[in-house]
């Protein structure tokens, strides 16, 4: 099978930073489906894993990356029981594994949901990552409660990205949060109000930002840009009693003790931790894949596909991680095979 992938970390504008070459179809394993590829997106971890992951050595087989994916059921292991062959399927992967930027691949069908009905190829290749990030980060990690928490302040940094854009529909539609969302740019601010943001902020100042708006402080904090550059920030905004949650890692040791005061919470999310750690509630993803298909399916959602490229080729994924790389992407890319 075709595959695209790197031996060697580098700039991705050097001719090697990706590599197209020829590899064995995958055979599956017990609890594996073999997918044949359809589409694909691209995230920041693609960018991340790809400068980070064969720096100052060459990998004997070519690494592929790539997460998430939709396509179609080929085979299955002995043990599958959730899906069949000829399904359409979506995902966002296994970062312990080979990923996606590949004809087909093998994936662990608990961490896989069926497509959603309504959506093209490219519509759905966008929304898993994404999607199961932002489900996580605000029902399994702060636990928002509908019910309880129906109207309550949150403050998403980062609202125009892949994983801002779907926080946004989700906090909005199906927590009945009030939302405000970060953005500086008119067409930032655009996308976040279309995503359903009650509210778009200026991350620049971003406590004045909030306070001119009427909030002292917020109940929920959600920072998918740069845990250590807006700690202080959040510390300061958060209400008493309040969550932060965060997807972005930290350079620097993030002073917890700041929170002290004010009896506040934090958390991180890795949408990937049940996947590499084989957690018992694995099949979660499964589940959480399925209630994002059927609520893209009924209209409640929206797909956050804002670019489509044509083609499995070295050429697109460099193109993808380049627009990736520059920070100034809205929404999400998509490559249609």
């Amino acid at each position: 099978m075709k595959a695209i992938g790197f031996r060697t970390s580098l700039p991705i504008v050097e001719q090697d930073s990706f590599i197209e070459f020829e590899t064995a179809k995958p055979i599956p394993g017990a609890n594996d489906l073999l997918v044949k590829i359809n589409a694909i997106s691209v995230n920041p971890v693609d960018f991340k894993i790809r400068q980070n992951s064969a720096v100052n050595t060459v990998l004997e087989t070519p690494k592929i990356i790539g997460w998430d994916a939709v396509g179609i059921v080929e085979a299955i292991g002995a043990n599958v029981n959730l899906f069949k062959v000829g399904d359409e399927v979506y995902y966002a992967g296994d970062i312990t594994k080979q990923g996606s930027n590949a004809e087909y691949q093998i994936i662990d069908e608990r961490i896989v949901g069926r497509k959603p009905k309504s959506l093209t190829n490219t519509e759905a290749a966008v929304m898993p990552l994404t999607g199961l990030t932002a489900w996580e980060i605000l029902f399994d990690r702060i636990r928002i409660n509908p019910e309880k928490d129906k109207g309550k302040a949150v403050l998403i940094i980062g609202g125009a990205g892949g994983v801002g854009s779907i926080a946004i529909q989700l906090a909005k539609k199906i927590a009945g949060l009030t939302v405000i969302a970060t953005a500086s740019r008119p067409e930032t601010i655009a996308w976040c109000k279309k995503q359903g943001a009650d509210y778009v902020v200026n991350h620049k100042d971003l406590i004045s930002s909030v306070r001119e708006i009427g909030f002292e402080y917020v109940d929920f904090i959600l920072d998918f840009v740069d845990t250590n550059a807006y700690w202080d920030i959040m510390v300061e905004l958060i209400k008493p009693q309040g969550h932060i949650a965060s997807i972005t890692g930290s350079s620097d040791p993030i002073t917890l003790n700041k929170l002290k005061n004010k009896s506040a919470s934090f958390s991180w999310e890795l949408m990937y931790t049940r996947s590499m750690f084989q957690t018992d509630d694995m099949q979660e993803q499964h589940n959480i894949l399925n209630k994002i298909a059927d609520l893209l399916d009924n209209g409640t959602l929206q797909s956050t596909l804002n670019e489509t490229l044509t083609g499995l080729t070295v050429d697109n994924l460099k193109k993808a991680h380049q627009l990736l790389e520059s920070g100034e992407t809205i929404g999400k890319i998509a490559i249609e095979f």
